[in-house]
């Protein structure tokens, strides 16, 4: 998307929150691959479809600097509950700030550490919605984990699933992270137990409904 066309969207939709654009900002100060940031428009996309799934018990994998769970969260009923995974331990002071000054805090639950033991420990069938934005190399680890924990006619969102492009790309030299990308999206379009879309905003936005 060029910037013209970003710009117009950004300028005919729900205007960025306060407390999200100080952290965009922040994130993309403080933070390296402050790219990875949501941003307004998945951000405002993101809080929509949470609406519309009304989720109690939403999964995250890859909270990075926290935009993703707050505009999650901003979506979700009161007593809902987020539970968003982070790898990375030298990210939690930034995380915890930016939860602890949002009007959403009270919904997310913050764990530092890798997410596969924990989430191996919960019920099947527990969480209305996932939200997959980790390890690109991982993404199809992820979906076997998540899978028997969402619900019936629960939701998979999966990020960064048309990557920069270089999914169409035919070359025999793609990166380790690319690979991933395409070995999941190849799994996802044969899986028979949903139905899904991808959503050609920003990095792509994979969209799965348990059936």
């Amino acid at each position: 998307m060029d910037f013209a066309l970003e710009s117009y969207i950004r300028n005919h939709i729900d205007k960025e929150p306060a407390h999200l654009r100080n952290l965009d900002r922040l994130t993309n100060i403080r933070l390296l691959n402050g790219r990875m940031c949501s941003g307004h428009i998945q951000g405002r996309l993101l809080k929509m479809l949470v609406e519309m799934i009304k989720p109690e018990r939403v999964l995250e994998l890859g909270t990075f600097s926290g935009y993703s769970a707050l505009c999650i969260a901003e979506g979700m009923d009161e007593g809902s509950e987020l539970h968003t995974f982070e790898i990375d331990d030298e990210l939690e002071d930034f995380i915890r700030e930016a939860i602890d000054t949002s009007p959403y805090g009270d919904r997310i639950f913050l764990h530092i550490g890798d997410a596969t033991d924990e989430i191996a420990g919960w019920e099947k069938e527990s969480v209305d919605l996932a939200f997959i934005d980790a390890d690109k190399r991982k993404y199809c680890d992820y979906y076997r984990l998540c899978f028997p924990l969402i619900k019936k006619g629960g939701y998979i969102i999966a990020d960064n699933t048309l990557w920069d492009g270089h999914v169409t790309e035919t070359t025999e030299k793609h990166s380790a992270q690319t690979l991933g990308i395409m070995a999941f999206n190849d799994m996802v379009a044969s899986d028979p137990r949903v139905e899904k879309v991808i959503i050609p905003l920003r990095d792509g936005l994979t969209i799965i409904r348990k059936l």
